[in-house]
């Protein structure tokens, strides 16, 4: 899944960000209310964990000025505010959850599918085909034709973003930074490392290959 979060407090984003990332998540952050509404409002995310509190703009507004634009993007809003009251004023300004703080990862996380499952009114994309590679964002698992592939969280990651780009060249700088988040070049062999496990794992064995390299500009997946 995509997601983005959108908090404040330097500690708490960078937790949340790493433990979200080592589910095998791609996140974007934001700071502050104003540069999360900018995100959320230019860029396609499958749900968004919004800190109530923020400088520059109130969660609540974010999420009001998004319902107001007829994004549906799921919401689940994060505050130390526990009181009925608070809650009931989260969920009617349009957040689809709310979660107080403090609280446990593994249940932020179940939140998460809680909420793509509901489908915010069917517009939530829980998964993605290319071909007869079928990807479930939900459960993590990937099929080609009758066959289940597993994969490991980064390489999960990995074909969720080239199938997010299908018939597309995505070259190593993409790569790097929605797969990795490296926003420069660490000039190592990551990336073909992973390509390569990745497509003995998709190609292997099938008689057409779907991922391709396009010498000199990066990679491409595409139906065989």
């Amino acid at each position: 899944m995509k997601l983005l979060v959108v908090e404040d407090d330097r500690e708490a984003a960078a937790f949340l960000v790493k433990g979200l990332k080592e589910s095998g998540h791609t996140v974007d952050h934001a700071a502050d209310g104003r540069e999360g509404l900018v995100l959320a409002t230019t860029e396609r995310f499958d749900a968004i964990i919004l800190d109530r509190m923020l400088p520059g703009m109130d969660g609540l507004a974010i999420v009001a000025a998004l319902r107001a634009s007829d994004n549906h993007t799921p919401v689940l809003i994060l505050s130390a505010l526990d009181q009925v009251d608070d809650r009931v004023r989260g969920l009617k300004a349009g957040g689809d959850d709310y979660l107080t703080k403090p609280y446990a990862f593994s249940e932020l996380l179940a939140r998460l599918e809680s909420l793509l499952r509901r489908g915010a009114g069917g517009k939530t994309e829980t998964k993605l085909k290319v071909g007869e590679l079928e990807i479930d964002l939900l459960a993590r698992t990937v099929r080609r034709g009758s066959t289940e592939i597993e994969l490991l969280p980064r390489e999960f990651r990995l074909l969720e973003y080239l199938a997010r780009n299908a018939g597309h060249v995505v070259t190593r700088t993409m790569l790097l930074e929605q797969v990795w988040d490296y926003h420069f070049d660490p000039q190592t062999n990551v990336i073909d490392v992973h390509i390569s496990r990745l497509r003995q794992k998709i190609d292997k064995g099938f008689a057409k290959p779907m991922l391709h390299t396009v010498r000199g500009a990066g990679y491409c997946l595409k139906a065989a």
